[in-house]
């Protein structure tokens, strides 16, 4: 190889890369722009030192950012293995793992916010049915995601686990027929539980 050629080709790379590093490049004629920011005045969570954990439900703990990929659809999935609530009759707790799957619009949920809102379960007392639909119903309300699911899978408590699924596609678009087809196969080939 052409000693010449390998030393252009370097230079060449390390010129975009430094481009790229300062904030703009224009490569195979497409400009790149450097946008690493985060609109994140409006995140209170995040990075805070005085982080207070609720001792009951508490929605309004919930914080988004913009999402920087709207037009491209995407999942985003959590899994909170250490979920805990308590069963409204007898005051037990329950434990599960809750997986969150989302596509999103313009809003995104703030990982560190859904972690103290799935906390604040902890001392709250309602039926596994109703705990992830309720964790859906907010996350609906604050993002207005296109598409939507949340799968419990609670530890077996007097000798039966029970694993609750909803999930939500947006009304009259294509998201609200992926909703139909995944809640009706959902569980057609059951994955394995490794929570119990």
């Amino acid at each position: 190889m052409d000693m010449n050629f390998h030393d252009e080709m370097k230079k060449m790379f390390e010129e975009v890369i430094d481009e790229i590093k300062a904030g703009t490049s224009e490569f195979l004629g497409e400009e790149i722009k450097k946008d690493n920011t985060r609109n994140d005045e409006d995140l209170q969570n995040l990075g805070s030192k005085n982080t207070k954990y609720a001792t009951d439900y508490a929605p309004e703990v919930l914080e988004t950012f913009d999402n920087k990929h709207p037009d491209r659809d995407y999942f985003v999935k959590f899994n909170c293995p250490e979920f805990t609530s308590l069963c409204p009759i007898t005051g037990q707790p329950d434990f599960a793992t809750i997986y969150i799957s989302y596509i999103p619009d313009r809003k995104m949920v703030e990982s560190k916010s859904l972690k103290l809102y799935l906390f604040s379960f902890r001392n709250h007392g309602d039926f596994h049915e109703d705990c992830v639909n309720i964790i859906m119903n907010d996350l609906i309300n604050l993002m207005n995601p296109k598409y939507i699911e949340v799968w419990g899978k609670f530890m077996p408590r007097g000798g039966i686990s029970i694993d609750p699924y909803c999930n939500y596609g947006r009304p009259d678009t294509k998201w609200e027929r992926l909703a139909w087809e995944r809640l009706s196969h959902h569980d057609l080939y059951p994955e394995s539980v490794d929570n119990r």
